[in-house]
């Protein structure tokens, strides 16, 4: 049903099922639509915010699916998570959202209109792509972006509207890193637009800038050695162990000379997460 693709840190490369990520995007509509036609009072602004998220998400869906057939270049993948902000534009706007932000070292900063057009759009580009940057191991790509929807979620007003999703996530989070499935495309770049529009609705943009700095260092370790160099990071698998001879990724950067199992380097990346979502909680706490 699903294409299959060769696991490349497997002994014998299998064949994986990949782009299980459609069926969140499927589920977690539904899941919304549900609380929309509910109009569940627990929701923040029902009337809007559940729809919102929903085209957020079938967006990421239809960019990681198109990606997956035409291979997008860079250049398109950076730029086309814009489409995906006017909706969230149009909703800060409507529900008068905050446009300060708390900045460490700086203070509160008032952006007023420039939030709406500029940090907006960035926030969604940025977090899209990086969020689809860290993969290519067995939960990698499914574990991270769940430690960060759940410490989203804990500051949330409306944890509710994640509650659906983040259990099918979850699910599929426990398939990927057995080593069963891989959600694609369509699942990274359908997280990643989750979790920046969740933030944006909530109004959770420090916890969320915070949140994702690992998803930041690793693209920006990526980007700079691919520029640079030219080169792209890479691991080397022995048939037991994986390891890197260069420090062109976060993954690479943990395994320099340093030989390690594909879980163990998943659970090193998780705890990094863990970490700064906990700081996260705590500076929109204190």
């Amino acid at each position: 049903m699903f294409p299959k693709v060769p696991d490349q840190h497997k002994v014998g490369q299998p064949s994986i099922p990949n782009g299980l990520g459609v069926l969140y995007v499927l589920f977690t509509t539904v899941y919304l639509f549900v609380l929309y036609f509910l109009n569940n009072p627990d929701v923040a602004a029902p009337e809007s915010s559940p729809l919102l998220l929903a085209a957020c998400i079938l967006f990421g869906g239809f960019m990681g699916l198109l990606d997956d057939w035409m291979d997008l270049k860079w250049r398109y993948k950076a730029f086309m998570p814009l489409i995906a902000a006017l909706p969230l534009i149009y909703f800060a706007k409507v529900t008068a959202a905050r446009t300060t932000i708390f900045l460490p070292f700086v203070g509160t900063v008032q952006f007023g209109a420039i939030y709406f057009y500029v940090i907006i759009p960035l926030l969604v580009m940025i977090v899209t792509n990086v969020v689809n940057q860290l993969g290519g191991l067995n939960g990698l790509e499914t574990i991270c972006p769940a430690i960060v929807i759940i410490g989203l979620m804990a500051l949330s007003p409306s944890p509710i509207l994640m509650a659906g999703p983040l259990a099918f996530w979850l699910i599929l989070a426990y398939f990927n890193y057995s080593g069963k499935i891989f959600v694609g495309n369509s699942g990274s770049f359908a997280i990643g637009l989750t979790i920046v529009s969740f933030a944006v609705i909530s109004d959770l943009k420090l916890s969320l800038l915070v949140s994702i700095l690992p998803y930041i260092f690793n693209a920006a370790l990526i980007l700079l050695t691919v520029f640079i160099t030219k080169k792209r990071a890479s691991l080397k698998f022995d048939g037991q162990k994986l390891s890197s001879d260069h420090r062109k990724s976060l993954v690479t950067l943990i395994t320099y000379h340093r030989p390690m199992t594909e879980r163990q380097v998943v659970v090193i990346v998780a705890g990094i997460f863990l970490v700064f979502m906990a700081i996260a909680i705590l500076s929109q706490l204190y």
